[in-house]
């Protein structure tokens, strides 16, 4: 009876020795990150070109999850490597930074670095080489500088209305064309940022590695073919997008283009990425196989 007892006791014990041991890391987290989060979900998170970022964010601490036993199977307990450490400081001095001189990208950045180097100081730097993807994959949360993005969004929304306008142009439509601005029988449409910007771009980009990490190739040619291709893929999936909200604003007012319709044509957006994602995944593993059969052969 005794012993039974004890047996019982043992996971509760250990469970409080767990939560006593995390107990300090969740604290400090909370101190530091809950203002920032506060600040991005009340900021340019609940902006049309950031609304990936907490997507993302819970993406990767769902990959982080799903990793957990190939982590733990390496993980060197009781031990704290320096690089850890360095990790930490690496990470506190980048928040320091990013929280005194607002700078968001620092600040959110800061996070993942000291995310990392918990895990190098609690299960050794093994851990963090096997999870490497999700913290890579955190980074696409981070909001670049606005002079960045707008710096290389303008020449981005140039090429996507010049083929929208051509386009359409070719289907008949009375389609004319002024910088980034859409002229299409009485109605005018400016190409905005979330239409046809970097943030587009670095959303269905994190999108095809997401899913690339899913899938899980074994052929380094394909998986890299296939990261390069997003790029080209991005850009046709918002010439689509543009296209739609046109041809809606066309047909149906201008209150139609703006209004839910404008969200539907987000969905259209990522819809036709996905597609276009898993359409080329297919060809390259045809074109692997065929490779692959011929060489046989020969």
């Amino acid at each position: 009876m005794h012993m039974s007892t004890q047996l019982n006791l043992t996971p509760a014990l250990h469970r409080r020795e767990l939560l006593l041991e995390w107990l300090p890391v969740l604290i400090g987290f909370a101190v530091l990150y809950i203002p920032s989060f506060y600040t991005l979900f009340t900021g340019v998170w609940a902006t049309e070109e950031q609304a990936h970022g907490p997507i993302i964010l819970v993406l990767s601490f769902w990959l982080l999850w799903r990793q957990r036993e190939q982590i733990l199977a390496v993980a060197q307990y009781n031990r704290a490597p320096l690089s850890g450490w360095l990790l930490l400081i690496a990470g506190l001095l980048l928040y320091v930074a990013g929280r005194s001189q607002q700078i968001l990208a620092f600040e959110i950045g800061s996070f993942v670095v000291i995310t990392a180097s918990i895990l190098v100081l609690k299960l050794g730097g093994r851990s963090l080489a096997v999870a490497w993807f999700p913290f890579f994959f955190m980074l696409f949360m981070i909001p670049l500088p606005s002079a960045v993005v707008s710096t290389l969004t303008l020449p981005m929304k140039m090429a996507v209305s010049y083929v929208c306008e051509h386009i359409l142009y070719w289907l008949g439509y009375p389609i004319a064309r002024t910088g980034v601005i859409l002229q299409i029988g009485q109605y005018q449409l400016l190409v905005a940022d979330a239409c046809a910007g970097l943030q587009t771009l670095l959303t269905l980009e994190a999108l095809g590695l997401f899913y690339l990490n899913l899938v899980r190739h074994s052929s380094a040619i394909r998986n890299i073919g296939l990261a390069i291709l997003i790029i080209p893929i991005s850009f046709t999936a918002n010439v689509m997008r543009v296209v739609a909200l046109t041809l809606i604003t066309y047909y149906f007012g201008d209150a139609a283009g703006q209004g839910f319709l404008h969200g539907f044509a987000g969905m259209v957006l990522f819809v036709s990425a996905l597609v276009l994602i898993l359409s080329l995944d297919s060809l390259l593993q045809w074109l692997a196989r065929l490779w692959q059969s011929r060489k046989v052969a020969s």
